[in-house]
């Protein structure tokens, strides 16, 4: 346990941070979900309005440190390359 005031100054931060961080990740797996439910429902237009919503939600958790860069970049791709061959078939 935290003893001097130092630290117990930095436990109270570290909470306040890691809801901050909890409540970022979380709304980032929602816009994330809403990408593959319209993927999955076969609605391109749905699919291309819900990736282009998550493209910037993602970039920003990549900016507060919540998601590492290239991770968000290899979500963003896979998710544009079967949202396109969702519009094309």
């Amino acid at each position: 346990m935290a003893n001097t005031p130092q630290s117990k100054k930095r436990a109270r931060q570290i909470e306040r941070v890691t809801a901050v961080n909890k409540a970022r990740r979380s709304r980032i797996r929602t816009y994330l979900r809403k990408v593959e439910e319209a993927i999955a429902s076969g609605d391109a237009a749905a699919a291309k309005d819900a990736l282009q919503a998550a493209q910037p939600e993602l970039m920003r958790g990549v900016t507060k440190g919540v998601v590492h860069k290239n991770t968000a970049s290899r979500k963003i791709s896979r998710l544009a390359s079967r949202v396109k061959a969702l519009a094309t078939a």
